[in-house]
């Protein structure tokens, strides 16, 4: 199949084998930019927090499709370092939410700094038209993924990565 032909007429089939040889790369690429000294699991309850800040670990859990105590030792294991902090539910006792803490957000941040640093240095390589291709196609690719996540093209007759107003 030629590029040409690629760019006319996707195959879903085609363009998932090539996003996910992208992102099997993208971990070796970021592999140079270490996660230390959170783990791949602790990073993602980190990723987790930082959108769904104050989650319960029940949800938590079911999020990582991960048991409460696997996941209450996840979180043990981030509140020692400093990136989790687990606030009491003044409504109900026996609940507790976790929230990422300033020392989270800034080591999420310093890693995007590290990661885009790696990044950068690739997408430079590339034609000027084929880095806008892929932000276009990027940017329609997570659309489609948050809209998947969080179920809102179920039903609603709205298609995974179609624009809201």
């Amino acid at each position: 199949m030629t590029v040409t032909a690629f760019r006319d007429r996707p195959d879903p089939d085609e363009v998932a084998r090539v996003t996910s040889t992208a992102a099997e790369l993208l971990e070796v690429l970021w592999g140079r930019a270490s996660t230390a000294p959170a783990s791949a699991s602790q990073l993602r309850v980190l990723l987790i927090l930082e959108h769904q800040d104050g989650i319960n670990l029940r949800t938590l859990a079911d999020a990582l499709a991960s048991t409460p105590p696997s996941t209450s030792r996840l979180c043990d294991r981030l509140q020692a370092a400093g990136f989790v902090e687990r606030v009491v539910s003044p409504a109900d006792r026996r609940e507790v939410h976790l929230h990422l803490s300033a020392r989270g957000r800034s080591f999420l941040a310093d890693l995007r700094v590290r990661r885009q640093r790696e990044l950068r240095a690739v997408l430079a390589r590339m034609p000027a038209g084929q880095r806008a291709a892929l932000a276009e196609g990027l940017a329609a690719f997570v659309d489609a993924a948050a809209a998947d996540m969080h179920g809102e093209h179920r039903g609603s007759g709205r298609q995974p990565g179609a624009r809201t107003a």
